[in-house]
């Protein structure tokens, strides 16, 4: 354990509730950048290195060669890249040749790849040779004209080049042959051909930048649209509220960049402040976060609630030093407080939780990096951000202070709307008639309080609907667990009861070397919760199902059981 950095506890900035935003598009913020700190350090990727001025001239190499490929503006280009340079070259290039980006999560299976890829109409794919097998499996169904290869080793330094080489043979990993296909080609052969300058394009900030795809885990997977405008100033607006100074510390980016959380904290803000960004390939191998964090020295650390807990548990801990850590803004799932507090104690440093959805770019609430953090909310609206709680029911009537409601926002770093879904984007963009922008509705319960703090409740489709008529909300269930010394990890979902509404079951995952009974929990519960809380039933396992950026999937648990009772598991 270290002790908290006292300068933390005292240093509250003034965040200004109005910013004066960068009049640019982010390629021509990452121009200004490798124009002013040529040398400054931009990318840290298993130990080599990439500066802002090798970063912006291979960004302009490969939006010329996207444009000799007859990519023009507005069309789509997908990116199918884990955490490495390539990805933070593909993003900003895409943008600079004025197409959109379109982030694919890397280890979609085919039909989920497939369905984005034809939903958002892309004309050309950046993949990991890994994945070639199972691209070329869908390409037919897609309308690709191109596809760009690469693989993870290209920007690892030789030696460990080398060392993945071997270990790649021995484990029967096959050799990617594209000889044969004119429309694909290698990453570094694309380079090495392009011109050193794309033409320039127009791009007004109005216009999409990124189609950003909804996880879809409450259903079909949408693609929100944000607006160079909207990604700007939400990078911004991180930048502002972790009072990140120009070449100062250096970003932890183990979230996927393909997510918009990873996107604009952990890659965006950064560039923003001409800061480093430590690429972590696998968010889920925490030997390496820690590793990494050790190594490199990380100022920042964006995450979410599953790596924290991770790391509070990781067995040999004390054999690393984490103590550069001073900020970590935490989002994406709720943040246990034990968790949280946990966690500062090792660092020293702040983590504090904040809110965010794709559809917002995606973050528009956080507790004070430095300030007033009260732990169990997810803080105040960010800079020229604007919340209200409203009623459930007709989603136009705001609620009083700690009445629970639906959360809306509105803002600058707000989607346009949903990717050729006009029914969609009336449903979560809705005027109520106060002569401003749209309400964002977010889907969610939530209260605030007095001071202007939200508190997330629940997801609105997530609520479980008891016997009796009572409401309950999972996390209400999850924090109780978290707080019991023998869980890890904790998710409550209904379970189908007939006439009695549903059942609450619980899933945990205990900490390692820890033994818990399911009548010792229940029994914890009893002691914590009102009776209709408490579940009725706990099942152990050895983990939870998440998503790649670590949000824990109630739905997928809730199908799992319905499976089971209906005997459809079979």
């Amino acid at each position: 354990m270290v002790q908290q950095k006292p300068w933390l506890k005292f240093y509250e900035p003034h965040v200004p509730p109005r910013i004066d935003y960068p009049p640019a598009s982010l390629p021509v913020v990452l121009r200004d950048k490798a124009t002013r700190y040529p040398s400054q350090t931009a990318l840290i990727f298993k130990g080599t290195r990439v500066t802002y001025r090798q970063l912006d001239q291979t960004v302009d190499r490969l939006a010329a060669a996207l444009q000799g490929m007859g990519v023009l503006p507005g069309d789509r280009v997908a990116v199918l890249l884990p955490n490495c340079p390539q990805f933070v070259m593909a993003y900003y290039a895409i943008l600079r040749a004025g197409a959109v980006v379109v982030p694919c999560n890397p280890i979609y299976t085919a039909r989920e790849l497939q369905y984005q890829l034809i939903d958002a109409g892309a004309k050309v794919l950046i993949a990991l040779s890994s994945r070639m097998v199972m691209v070329r499996g869908i390409r037919d169904q897609t309308d690709l004209e191109h596809i760009i290869v690469t693989r993870i080793k290209r920007y690892f330094p030789p030696l460990l080049r080398l060392l993945f080489a071997v270990l790649r043979e021995r484990s029967g990993g096959h050799h990617v042959d594209i000889s044969s296909d004119p429309n694909t080609v290698w990453f570094g052969d694309l380079l090495i051909r392009a011109p050193a300058q794309p033409q320039p394009v127009a791009v007004d900030d109005g216009e999409t930048a990124v189609l950003m795809y909804t996880g879809g885990t409450t259903g079909l997977s949408k693609g929100a649209q944000l607006t160079h405008r909207n990604i700007l100033v939400n990078a911004y607006q991180g930048m502002i509220w972790s009072n990140a100074q120009e070449t100062e510390g250096a970003v932890l980016a183990t979230l996927p960049l393909f997510h918009s959380y990873g996107m604009t904290l952990c890659m965006n803000s950064a560039v923003l402040a001409a800061a480093p960004i430590i690429l972590v390939p696998d968010p889920r191998d925490i030997d390496d976060i820690i590793k990494t964090i050790h190594r490199y020295r990380p100022t920042l650390y964006p995450g979410v609630p599953a790596m924290y807990v991770a790391i509070n548990n990781h067995p040999d801990l004390a054999r690393y030093d984490l103590s550069s850590i001073e900020a970590c803004t935490s989002g994406a799932a709720p943040l246990p407080v034990e968790v949280q507090e946990r966690f500062q104690k090792i660092t020293g440093g702040r983590l504090v939780e904040g809110y965010g959805l794709s559809e917002a770019s995606p973050v528009t609430h956080g507790n004070p990096t430095f300030g007033d953090c009260r732990i169990g909310t997810v803080g105040i609206p960010w800079p020229d951000t604007e919340a209200k709680i409203v009623d459930v029911e007709t989603g136009l009537i705001p609620l009083p202070v700690g009445a629970e409601g639906e959360l809306v926002v509105r803002g600058p770093q707000v989607m346009c709307g949903y990717w050729q879904m006009p029914t969609e984007t009336a449903n979560a963009l809705r005027d109520h008639g106060d002569g401003g922008r749209p309400w964002l509705h977010t889907g969610d319960i939530a209260t605030m309080d007095e001071d202007g703090y939200f508190r997330i409740v629940d997801r609105k489709k997530e609520m479980i609907l008891g016997a009796g008529g009572f409401n309950v909300y999972p996390r209400e269930v999850e924090e109780v667990l978290y707080e019991h010394p023998k869980v890890m990890e904790a998710a409550a979902i209904g379970v189908p009861a007939g006439d009695r509404g549903e059942r609450i079951k619980a899933f945990v995952v205990p900490r390692p070397g820890e033994t818990a009974t399911e009548q010792e929990l229940i029994g914890y519960c009893r002691q914590n919760l009102a009776p209709y809380k408490v579940p009725s039933a706990v099942e152990f396992r050895d983990q939870l199902p998440k998503t790649l950026v670590g949000k824990v999937l109630r739905r997928a648990l809730r199908d799992e059981e319905v499976a089971r009772l209906t005997g459809t598991d079979r």
